[in-house]
């Protein structure tokens, strides 16, 4: 009995792994206000209405304001993450246009893995 419960707990970890190396990284790298991302560095406003791919990408109409956290960079600098109201996620810089900047001097630092899950309350999903 032992035994099988010890290739089921091996089986779930692979599994795990196994999404978690399939999850698709966006960019190695991103620029923020701060060195953990958790400062607001500007305020946009959507100029065109945005339906992102997968849940990992913010859903928006024209005219929203949105929030932003970080800016990718090297890699994909065409996409910044941002909050609206209580949804988080990734969206096309070219969508919106800056209404006030909050943090001139920007810090580039590596993303994780975990930037790239999605959120569903308080579970992560794996693309």
């Amino acid at each position: 009995m032992s035994r099988i419960l010890d290739q089921r707990i091996l089986l779930l970890v692979s599994s795990f792994l196994i999404s978690l190396k399939s999850t698709k990284i966006l960019s190695e790298w991103k620029k923020c206000g701060d060195p953990e991302c958790e400062t607001a560095m500007s305020r946009v406003q959507a100029t065109t209405d945005y339906l992102g791919p997968d849940c990992r990408y913010l859903n928006f109409k024209t005219g929203e304001e949105i929030m932003v956290y970080s800016k990718l960079s090297r890699k994909n600098e065409n996409l910044w993450t941002g909050s609206k109201g209580k949804d988080f996620g990734y969206f096309p810089k070219d969508a919106v246009k800056v209404e006030e900047v909050f943090i001139s001097e920007e810090v580039e630092v590596l993303t994780k893995e975990t930037d790239f899950l999605c959120l569903h309350g308080d579970k992560y999903t794996f693309e």
